[in-house]
């Protein structure tokens, strides 16, 4: 009697185990970007494991199949980012588990992250709270010849190492933490520019290779005219090549000039919290800075 098999297989159970993600290789976390639609080359997980730290998931026969990762600035703050499931276990508890993980090793810290659509509801049953919406502006950057505002309050000028401090603490009042060493590490993969009045700096972007082409932050400035006026030079540098910004701006001068410049919106996530809020980093003050470009998605 011959027998036929059947047209389907259900898989009841499978185990999964917790891994170091400094001890997976390059390509295979690169495989999981991918499975997800994520830009990431492998060498910008690269860039990421140096940075901070996480786990990745496995399963019985060590394929990855998950991961999730963390970035602590200080002994009080942290962002979290690239978690990662498999197609096939966004539905079983993975994220969770792996974000558990996570909460074990960042105790006491406020936390912040940029959920996907799809990772939203994961975050809220977390206690993670919504603050606001991220615009992922991206295309083939072209520079502007006419229209928009060009006057610039101060001098423009190639940044070196010897402004590496004061990037720094511009960046803290922008994004309300001071995170020395990450901007010291994008520092030494990035083109820079900064807006200067005398020797003071009051704004500035930084520029680096990731995805599909190069992303433009940590940008800072006081107003849509000083970031548009520190952009504006990465975009002539690689007008007719791919470049991305992810803003929280979505109206104004400085969210219609990435439009312009050949960015529109492709897609949006949304800035979430715990422990305290964007509000309670805000740094009192006349002037005060405002982070007008992430650093990426998963940096913030």
């Amino acid at each position: 009697m011959e027998l036929k098999p059947s047209g389907s297989l259900k898989i009841d159970a499978f185990s999964m185990r917790i891994g170091d993600i400094d001890g997976v290789e390059l390509d295979r976390l690169h495989a999981l970007s991918l499975s997800v639609g994520w830009p990431h080359r492998a060498e910008d997980w690269q860039f990421l494991r140096e940075s901070g730290h996480g786990f990745v998931a496995l399963d019985e026969i060590g394929r990855v199949l998950g991961s999730a990762m963390w970035f602590a600035h200080g002994a009080d703050f942290a962002t979290v980012g690239m978690v990662i499931t498999s197609p096939r276990l966004q539905t079983l508890g993975a994220g969770q588990w792996l974000m558990k993980q996570v909460f074990e090793r960042v105790v006491g810290r406020d936390l912040r992250l940029n959920a996907t659509r799809a990772a939203r509801r994961l975050y809220l049953s977390l206690d993670f709270q919504p603050e606001k919406t991220v615009y992922q502006c991206q295309g083939i950057a072209r520079a502007q010849t006419t229209g928009g505002s060009t006057v610039t309050r101060g001098d423009i000028r190639a940044l070196d190492a010897r402004d590496i401090p004061s990037v720094i603490e511009l960046d803290a009042m922008g994004f309300g933490v001071r995170r020395a060493a990450l901007i010291e590490k994008l520092f030494a993969h990035s083109a820079g520019y900064g807006l200067f009045k005398g020797d003071t700096l009051n704004a500035f972007a930084l520029c680096r290779p990731f995805g599909r082409g190069h992303v433009v932050g940590p940008v800072v400035a006081e107003s849509d005219a000083d970031a548009m006026a520190v952009v504006r030079p990465h975009v002539a540098d690689h007008s007719g090549s791919f470049l991305r910004v992810d803003t929280h701006m979505d109206n104004g001068e400085f969210a219609a000039f990435l439009a312009h410049s050949g960015m529109p919106v492709f897609d949006t996530v949304l800035t979430m919290s715990m422990g305290k809020r964007l509000t309670d980093f805000a740094v009192d003050g006349a002037a005060t800075s405002v982070t007008y470009a992430l650093a990426s998605q998963t940096l913030g």
